[in-house]
């Protein structure tokens, strides 16, 4: 079984028994207040399986399927083109890449969160959830993988090359990041992108190799 179907099954049973469990979600929210004072450093992890509702967790999981385990890999399909990223990486690695793929996502949730946990480690009030930092490692690691796929935003028919899809986003989110006021997380998107795009790329460099040659000898 791929390590992608095991954490939805884990995010979807824990995010719902959170939305009716408020002790629960508490407990589990990404505070970094609790973390850096009183030593909850559980909730660095703890809060990408809990979900605001159930939009805020469907949204997050159908995106982790679509790039984690949806395409057969390195063959088109009629999802755009795309390799999922777990599959190619098993291709690539046999029993390996289930851990590989396990490291991209745990490493996704912690480094999404760095960012927030200093700057906010004195501000008691300041709560997140959601798994979308880690998703985020999850897509950026499949667009090196898979440079020249047709990539677009979910009802709008619209779609652009993955390469160019990719760095668009990651200006979208600093510019929404540094204006504030959207009550999303913008800066754990960039930093589980940066981290799946760096991963991919330690674990075989040939991956970047290949992303440039696909870019530019098309």
């Amino acid at each position: 079984m791929y390590v992608t179907y095991i954490i939805l099954v884990i995010t979807i049973l824990v995010s719902i028994k959170a939305f009716d469990d408020q002790n629960l979600l508490n407990k589990f929210l990404f505070n970094p207040y609790g973390i850096i004072h009183h030593k909850q450093w559980y909730r660095v992890f703890s809060h990408a399986f809990i979900h605001a509702d159930f939009m805020h967790l469907g949204f997050n999981m159908y995106v982790l399927y679509m790039f984690g385990v949806q395409v057969t890999p390195y063959s088109q399909s009629f999802y755009f083109g795309f390799k999922s990223l777990e599959p190619a990486l098993v291709y690539d690695f046999n029993n390996l890449g289930y851990v590989y793929f396990a490291i991209l996502y745990v490493g996704g949730i912690i480094v999404s969160s760095l960012y927030a946990l200093l700057k906010h480690r004195d501000n008691p009030n300041y709560n997140s959830l959601g798994a979308s930092g880690a998703v985020s490692a999850v897509v950026f690691g499949s667009i090196l993988l898979n440079p020249t796929a047709q990539m677009g935003l979910l009802f709008l028919p619209f779609y652009i090359p993955a390469y160019i899809f990719g760095p668009l986003m990651l200006v979208a989110e600093y510019f929404l990041a540094k204006r504030g006021g959207t009550r999303i997380a913008h800066d754990a998107h960039i930093g589980g992108a940066l981290f799946g795009l760096l991963f991919v790329s330690l674990i075989n460099p040939n991956y970047v190799t290949t992303f440039f040659k696909a870019i530019f000898n098309g």
